[in-house]
């Protein structure tokens, strides 16, 4: 079992930054490539970044260029830099551990946290 328990959201205005953390605990954090999902009111989740074991990233083009994935596996935690926000980035930011590399869907992934909430103002 893998616990993750995500930290960082809040409310910013358009063009401003936020940093997600989230931390696990339980099994070995370095075995798991490590997703960044986010779900807004009324519609599904989505893919928004994901990060292998050895760092190899790969984003939702919604994000690309503005949001980096990065991990840190002494502190097992796995971070998501969100840089130049807009409205549409509002939404609840849920991080999740699996084992396929560059995985994109949710059924990927095995183990999920309890998710932080973004708002971005216009």
């Amino acid at each position: 079992q893998v616990q993750l328990v995500e930290s960082g959201g809040g409310l910013v205005q358009a063009g401003g930054s936020l940093r997600l953390s989230c931390a696990a605990s339980g099994r070995t954090f370095s075995a798991y490539a490590m997703g960044w999902f986010r779900q807004a009111p009324g519609k599904e989740r989505e893919f928004t970044a994901t990060i292998s074991r050895s760092g190899f990233h790969t984003y939702a083009d919604s994000v690309k260029g503005r949001f980096t994935i990065s991990r840190d596996n002494a502190e097992n935690t796995v971070y998501l830099q969100m840089n130049s926000l807009k409205p549409e980035d509002t939404a609840v930011y849920y991080c999740a551990a699996g084992v396929r590399r560059t995985a994109t869907m949710t059924w990927e992934y095995d183990y999920w946290g309890q998710g932080t909430q973004v708002t971005v103002s216009s």
